[in-house]
């Protein structure tokens, strides 16, 4: 069992509260649907800047879950909220030093 970052492009913040609310249970529906296998639920990300000069990569808030394999992990992500509206998934395995 490996451990696996999701890093969460794109988005954005729903425009009225009804649907911020709407939004914050379907992320804890998915959340839910992972079990035990999420290690840690992450946050959004604020204000970025690059240290080399150049853009930023658009990431948006990361989540931290254990699969069996990369390709199990992708499978854990496909259910992500984020994209429904536009936004995507990149899945990073972790190595342990």
């Amino acid at each position: 069992m490996g451990k696996y970052v999701f890093a969460y492009k794109g988005g954005g913040m729903a425009p009225t509260e009804e649907e911020q609310q709407r939004v914050m249970a379907a992320w804890g529906a998915w959340f839910g649907t992972l079990g035990d296998s999420v290690i840690e639920i992450g946050n959004p990300f604020g204000a970025a800047a690059a240290v080399n000069g150049g853009a930023t990569s658009g990431l948006t808030g990361y989540s931290v879950v254990s699969a069996d394999s990369l390709d199990d992990a992708v499978a854990k992500a496909g259910g992500c909220p984020i994209l429904e509206n536009g936004g995507g998934v990149e899945v990073y395995e972790t190595i342990e030093m």
